[in-house]
Order: C-alpha cells, then sequence, then structure tokens
C-alpha cells in the first residue's frame, strides 16, 4: 500500500476539508530548496516550507550540530534546571534582538510565542494592581491558533467557531498615507474608552493576510502612542525574523521598538519545532516578588530543549556568514527584476515586495480556498514547484540556497500560469 494510501487511513491534516480534499503528497526526501516525492518527482519549495527551512532543508552543519547535541543531552527539565545550548543560544539572540530586549522566554510554536507575549502583557499591568483586560490588533492579521493568540487574530476563515470565547480585542486598519490620520483618532478613541494592556502586531507583513504589506513610518506612529500610554507592543517576528525582510527583524526597520518579539519558524531552520518570547527588563522585573503568585506560571514540556537550542544556534550562525548575505540580496535583486517583467501583465493586478518576500494579487476574483486556488496549486505542482497560493494571492518565500535557476523555474512557471489565465 501506498504512502498515500496509508496516510488517509488515521492523519487528519492541517487547514483541509478532507471531504473535498481527500488525497496529501508525500515527502519521501528534502534537500536544499528540493523535495522528492513518493510520486519520483522533485519539486522546488518556493515557500520554505512555511517559511522555516530558511537554510536549505537537510542542512549538513546544521545536521552535524544536532549529532553533536543528541550525544551529549536531549532533553531535561527547564524548571530548576538549565544547559548550554539554552544559556549560549540566549546571548545570541541578545546580539542579534532590537537593543531593547533582554530576557527570553522559551515555548513550543508561533502561536505559543504569542500567546506568551499576551500573558506576559496582562499580568504585567495586574501585577501592578493594574487590571487592563483590552487588547488592541491589526484588522485580518494572524498571530496563531491557541485562544489568546486566535482571539488577537482577524482572519475569521480560522476562528468563527471559537469567537464567543475570546479575549476582548479591538481591531484598528493596517496604515498608510491616507488613513493614518484617522487611525490615530481611532486609537486615541480606543485608549480613551477601554483598558488597553497590549498591541499586538505583524511588524510589516502581514503573512497569512496574503503578504499584506505596510510602511514602517506609520506604524511608527501608533506605536508612539501606545508607548505613551503605558500599552505592551508585542511584535509577532514569527514569519518576518531571522532575515526575510531584507534586515534581521522587521522591527529593525522600525524607529519604536516592541517591548515583546515572539519568534518562532526561522528560528530553528525547519529541523524541530520550538519558539521563543524576548523581552525588556521592564516586563521580566514586573514578575519578581516575594509572592509566589506574581511569578509568570507558563510552562511547557519541551522548554529549551537542548537540540532545538543546538539548532538555533547553528541557524543564527548560517545567518550572520557573508554567503547567506549575499544570498539574500541575490534574492532581493532576483525579485526586483521579475517585478519589472511581470507588473504590467493583464493578469496581475498588483505586486509587493519586502526583503526576500515577494507577492502578486492576481486579476481575477476567487475564493481563498476554491476550486480556482487548487487549480492554481496543481498547475505549479504539474511544473515541479511547491507554491500555496493565498487566494487570488501568489507570494514566494524560498530558502535562502535556492539557485539562481531554481529561482528562474519558479518565475517561469508563474509567467506560465498569467498566460494561461
Amino acid at each position: 500500500m501506498s504512502l498515500r494510501e496509508r496516510d488517509k487511513k488515521h492523519l487528519w491534516h492541517p487547514l483541509t476539508q478532507h471531504k473535498i480534499h481527500p488525497e496529501a503528497l508525500p515527502i519521501v526526501k528534502a534537500k536544499g530548496a528540493l523535495l522528492y516525492g513518493e510520486d519520483g518527482e522533485t519539486y522546488i519549495d518556493g515557500i520554505a516550507s512555511w517559511y522555516t527551512a530558511m537554510y536549505g532543508h537537510c542542512n549538513e552543519y546544521i545536521i552535524k550540530k544536532v549529532q553533536d547535541q543528541m550525544q551529549q543531552l536531549d532533553q531535561i527539565v527547564f524548571s530548576g534546571f538549565t544547559h548550554k545550548p539554552a544559556i549560549k543560544l540566549s546571548e545570541e539572540l541578545i546580539k542579534i534582538l532590537p537593543g531593547n530586549q533582554e530576557k527570553i522566554f522559551f515555548s513550543d510554536n508561533g502561536s505559543t510565542a504569542n500567546e506568551v507575549g499576551i500573558k506576559m502583557a496582562l499580568q504585567f499591568h495586574f501585577n501592578q494592581s493594574e487590571k487592563r483586560n483590552t487588547i488592541i490588533a491589526f484588522e485580518d492579521g494572524f498571530h496563531g491558533d491557541t485562544f489568546g493568540a486566535m482571539s488577537a487574530s482577524g482572519l475569521s476563515v480560522y476562528n468563527g467557531p471559537f469567537e464567543d470565547f475570546f479575549i476582548d480585542v479591538k481591531r484598528i486598519p493596517t496604515p498608510n498615507s491616507e488613513n493614518i490620520d484617522s487611525i490615530l483618532q481611532q486609537l486615541q478613541a480606543i485608549i480613551q474608552n477601554n483598558k488597553v494592556a497590549a498591541f499586538i502586531y505583524e511588524p510589516l507583513v502581514q503573512g497569512a493576510n496574503a503578504m499584506h504589506m505596510f510602511e514602517a513610518e506609520y506604524l511608527d506612529q501608533i506605536l508612539k502612542i501606545c508607548k505613551e500610554n503605558k500599552i505592551i507592543t508585542i511584535a509577532d517576528e514569527v514569519m518576518t525574523g531571522f532575515g526575510k525582510t531584507g534586515s534581521t527583524f522587521a522591527s529593525d526597520h522600525i524607529d519604536t521598538k516592541p517591548d515583546i518579539i515572539s519568534m518562532s519558524k526561522a528560528l530553528t531552520a525547519g529541523f524541530v519545532p520550538m519558539a521563543v518570547t524576548s523581552c525588556t527588563q521592564e516586563i521580566y522585573d514586573a514578575f519578581l516578588d516575594d509572592s509566589v503568585g506574581k511569578a509568570f506560571f507558563h510552562a511547557h514540556t519541551y522548554s529549551a530543549n537542548p537540540i532545538a537550542c543546538s539548532v538555533a544556534l547553528a541557524g543564527i550562525e548560517l545567518l550572520s556568514t557573508d554567503e547567506v548575505q549575499n544570498n539574500i540580496q541575490r534574492i532581493i535583486k532576483s525579485h526586483q527584476e521579475f517585478n519589472e517583467k511581470i507588473k504590467k501583465h493583464s493578469k496581475v493586478k498588483i505586486t509587493r515586495q519586502k526583503g526576500v518576500i515577494f507577492a502578486l494579487d492576481l486579476n481575477i476574483e476567487m475564493d481563498r480556498y476554491g476550486k480556482k486556488r487548487y487549480e492554481i496549486f496543481d498547475h505549479f505542482m504539474k511544473q515541479g514547484v511547491f507554491l500555496r497560493p493565498l487566494g487570488n494571492t501568489i507570494y514566494i518565500l524560498a530558502p535562502y540556497v535556492i539557485t539562481k535557476t531554481q529561482l528562474e523555474k519558479i518565475y517561469d512557471t508563474i509567467l506560465t500560469l498569467l498566460d494561461t489565465l
């Protein structure tokens, strides 16, 4: 029996309506920017497997680091114990994070990283005898699938059945030159009429919202008002972190730095799950007290897993190399050149780019998970390219190790699609 048939017997896949789409393609091997299917076909991973494997699949440098760590220490409780990989990772992260970050808290994935950030913000005020129960977030943002993260997310396709159970969240539009003044007025009204604890945001690029992008200067104005009103700012860098916007973090582009930053995905380079929530010394100090009740009672069994920490350390080392940094610049320039070719195509509504993230909207109407979307997905796969359209948005977020030839094939496959629509 094939892997495909065995899969259908017991497995329940994410973001899948199995009655309509019962098939999953078995991948038996991955290397660099390539995926190898059980069907014998090879596919270019144009989205780095949800923005994780940025240094390439099965990177040999990272594998060696994992092998060494597995022979020394596999797993140890992180409550009451510590270990060198976690200590070293905290030191290396603080070096590359915005300068106001001082403390590192470990969890398991992007959702939990944001969950931790939201809980930190709420308890920060609670510990100072100030009950603030409202969060501000952008419209159509996405922060994860746990309840706090869902509460902050604005994409109802993910959250519909659960909305009656959410934290109180007030939403504002993402800013631009035309709406920034009205947003700032709306923000002031929300602050005046609610006890606002935190503002959570995806800096510069909203990933699940079809790679919607906005400018740093307008976000900065929002952040400054939050700071003036002692509202904790939480930058969700789960997608944007570790080089994707052309800087190490998207927050590097913005003058006003966040109080809390959540990280995952590329943090562990596509090898193992892990997440980090960093914060300022001021946030951390609010939890220091003779009362145990003011401690941060949030824990994950695999927090700071030594193997995951060793992977993250290897990834940070690779990110800092000239080779990877040159590759990032090469991809940025290549996207810019491709954009010049297609931006005036009759089937292209609009294009946008931030760092290695490139997106275009097709000039056709279609549902996010409708029939046409799957037809486009199948077109790419038949050409040996794995891209995952978000409705009528096609985006590229490939591993930093992708070759010029592989990137050209992705572009050619998109051009072929445009000419056949």
